[in-house]
């Protein structure tokens, strides 16, 4: 049986397979985003309206961010971090 890696590194040679691999794969790490965030927030017992008055935002753009975080700025994502209480970390592999 082979096993998934050996499978994707022979369907990426395919360059069709690669480019919408590699789209989904970045829109899969966006969206984790926005559940990393509902979670910090939710262990951090606040709701959303709780957080936006924190980063001095509204609930609709917790929601949103939450929902989809494909256009959170870097500086939103920072300041969205502290208010939870959370250490942001960066990191190319």
């Amino acid at each position: 049986m082979k096993k998934l890696k050996d499978l994707l590194k022979t369907q990426k040679e395919n360059p069709s397979f690669a480019k919408d691999y590699d789209l989904v794969l970045e829109e899969t790490r966006i969206e984790m985003i926005g559940e990393l965030i509902r979670e910090a927030r939710k262990e951090a017992g606040l709701s959303q309206e709780a957080l936006a008055k924190l980063t001095h935002t509204k609930k609709s753009a917790i929601s949103r961010i939450e929902r989809h975080a494909s256009d959170i700025k870097l500086s939103t994502l920072s300041v969205v971090s502290k208010a939870l209480g959370k250490k942001l970390e960066i990191s190319f592999r």
